[in-house]
């Protein structure tokens, strides 16, 4: 028995070892740092890595802050610091090409007690970036942390005090997509309030009208520029984000540089389509005495796992009734994870037939060159373009892009390179989804295949305007006619719901009825034209009724199918409920001289008695229901077109046809 427990409590703890070992949620890196002085070493214990199948070799890459408003992305870095303090290091891992979740990491202290090398190392220029520079240390993934780093550097030859805004999470999304966890400054920067700027959730028309949903024209380009209307940048910027950060600084020497370091997560929420752009937009302005300023806009590609080889698109949310005003963005990236450098880079990108691509623009690349000449062969750095039938070939021609395993490399952004692109929509196609890829070709090796960006429609909204008749073949001498409204999706393609409602004339009569003739003595005798006194008379009654309503007739929900442009389907059901009811019915009493000939004789037209009568349903007491099929001909999805309707109603003698006209907005 014994032996039986120890074999069990054997086989739970394999089991449960087992399992801690593939649980890749709860991974940690360390940081580690040997000091001398104010010198320190950096090293990072990480976990193993779980190669993604059919990628290049797995590998982590790095973000370090050093606590003093420098940071590094180097593997193993060496900081010397400038003065004696107690500085927290933070560190950011991610995965490249791994199949578990980025390792996260604690920060830990650093004492530095002595200086012993006294050249410190200084935060770089960024000269480069006209002052101000904007960059996360890895692309945004559903409930993960990124880094997003501020650098601001003052360009003027006096001594300034500015502020910075730091605008997050699109307008363009229904939910937001970030949650900012932790602001990290260095050099005094303190957060501060603005009327109109800092309450992110309030509702404002005129912030609402300065952008259009189907245009973000200071999106197109992602440097750095510079503008004197302060006003307008932040009331755009208002109207584009939700969420915004305000920072003042003090005492900004010239051409100093300084970092701001910003923790955000992700949130659950977070757009799932991994082919769609975030956006981020910070304003620097140097001196808080001016309105000059910069704005820098970060173009962020989500994605569900790290992997330097994507393709994104800004078309994953597209008003379908504005697309001829829009301008589809297209970004390929790519990196080198070979042991030696790429002269040759080829990117074969489908295109879906619904985008023209004579409208193809080059935006950006890096490495950064000029488009090659057509006919010509070149020695010089160039980008040339194919366009094929489905397929348009960017190529890289005699460049020089570093491998990330080539030795001596250290900084592992200079192995990674883009193409961004933009093109119009062809004039005829239809609201369908679609996606492509690339094929990236470095020099001779075997292509690396990227994600899917896919381009989406918004459902849209299309009112319609419908009137008609409707025909009722069980019913005597019946006259209907309707007008209404429908509600669908905008110009769908194939199905769709649609919603209608109507409100419906409908007059019945019956044919006239006669009762039988009988005999009735008149009291007192009625003297006739011909002289004679008649005491009895032969009777007839005649009656005819006429029944109006008038109903609310709703289609809560029918289903339809365009088979082309201008033939469509649909059926459903319908609720009719009673507005108002009325039965009218005439009855005429008519008097007959007795005649020994025939049943009547000469009319009495004296005696002739006339009687009306009506009866009324109470209001919204009656309903009934049915279930209809039909179909359109003429523009069935946007436009005008004829329909034939036939109604199966549950009521006996109550089914009926619908001819109608319908015009879709």
């Amino acid at each position: 028995m014994k032996k039986l427990v120890l074999l069990l409590l054997l086989v739970s703890s394999v089991v449960f070892s087992q399992t801690k070992v593939k649980d890749t949620v709860t991974r940690k890196a360390t940081i580690g740092f040997d000091k001398k002085g104010n010198q320190v070493s950096f090293k990072a214990d990480t976990p193993p890595l779980i190669q993604t199948l059919g990628a290049p070799p797995a590998s982590y890459s790095y973000f370090w802050e050093f606590g003093d408003g420098s940071y590094s992305k180097a593997k193993e870095p060496k900081k010397v610091y400038k003065k004696k303090a107690d500085y927290k290091v933070n560190l950011a891992v991610t995965n490249n090409y791994d199949n578990g979740k980025p390792p996260s990491t604690r920060p830990k202290t650093v004492a530095v007690t002595e200086i012993t090398d006294d050249k410190s190392d200084e935060i770089a220029s960024i000269e480069t970036d006209e002052g101000f520079k904007l960059f996360n240390n890895r692309e945004p993934s559903p409930e993960e942390e990124m880094v997003v780093v501020m650098s601001y550097q003052n360009l003027l030859n006096y001594v300034t005090n500015g502020k910075l805004y730091l605008f997050y999470n699109d307008k363009e999304f229904k939910k937001k997509n970030f949650e900012l966890l932790e602001t990290r400054t260095h050099f005094g920067e303190k957060e501060v309030q603005e009327n109109g700027v800092a309450c992110v959730d309030d509702s404002n028309n005129l912030y609402d009208n300065v952008a259009s949903a189907t245009d973000y024209p200071s999106f197109r380009n992602s440097f750095t520029t510079d503008d004197e209307n302060l006003e307008m940048t932040l009331m755009e910027s208002k109207a584009l984000f939700s969420n915004v950060k305000i920072l003042e600084f003090d005492n900004l020497n010239a051409k100093e540089t300084r970092n701001v370091f910003m923790t955000f997560k992700t949130t659950p929420e977070m757009i799932k389509d991994t082919s769609a752009t975030v956006k981020m937009r910070g304003v620097y302005v140097p001196d808080r005495n001016y309105k000059n300023h910069k704005k820098k806009t970060l173009e962020m590609e989500i994605v569900t796992s790290h992997d330097p080889n994507k393709m994104s698109s800004n078309g994953t949310s597209i008003n379908y009734r504005l697309v001829r005003l829009k301008t589809t963005n297209f970004k390929t990236r790519f990196q080198n994870d070979g042991e030696g450098p790429a002269r040759t880079i080829r990117l074969e990108t489908d295109i879906p037939e619904m985008f023209d691509k004579k409208t193809l623009q080059i935006v950006d690349c890096y490495p950064k060159c000029p488009i090659c000449p057509k006919g010509e062969n070149v020695t010089y750095s160039c980008i040339d373009t194919i366009i094929k039938k489905n397929q348009i070939y960017f190529t890289f021609k005699n460049i020089y892009l570093p491998g990330s395993n080539q030795k001596n490399v250290m900084e592992r952004d200079s192995t990674k390179g883009f193409v961004k692109y933009s093109m119009k929509f062809a004039k005829d196609f239809h609201k369908v989804k679609t996606k492509s890829k690339t094929s990236i070709f470095f020099d001779k090796n075997e292509p690396v295949i990227t994600n899917y960006a896919v381009t989406k429609f918004k459902p849209g909204i299309s009112i319609g305007a419908k009137t008609g008749y409707n025909y009722y073949s069980q019913q005597n001498n019946a006259k209907s006619y309707f007008v209404g409204a429908t509600i669908s999706p905008y110009k769908s393609y194939r199905w769709y719901w649609q919603s209608e409602l109507y409100f419906n004339h409908l007059e019945t009569g019956a044919s006239t009825t006669l009762s039988d003739v009988t005999l009735q003595q008149l009291t007192p005798p009625v003297v006739l034209n011909n002289g004679t006194v008649a005491d009895f008379a032969n009777v007839q009654t005649s009656s005819t009724s006429k029944t109006t309503r008038n109903s609310a007739d709703i289609v809560p929900f029918s289903l339809r199918y365009n088979l082309n442009t201008y033939i469509g389907f649909g059926f459903g059901p319908q609720l009719s409920v009673t507005l108002d009811e009325t039965t009218k019915t005439e009855s005429v009493k008519k008097f007959y001289a007795v005649n020994a000939a025939g049943p009547t004789g000469d009319e009495i037209t004296s005696l002739e008695k006339n009687n009306s009568t009506s009866v009324a349903t109470d209001n919204f007491k009656k309903t009934q229901a049915s279930v209809f099929a039909d179909v359109t001909f003429g523009f069935a999805r946007i436009g005008p077109s004829l329909g034939i309707r036939y109604y199966k109603n549950f009521e006996k003698d109550l089914n009926y046809w619908q001819f109608y006209a319908i015009w879709k907005f």
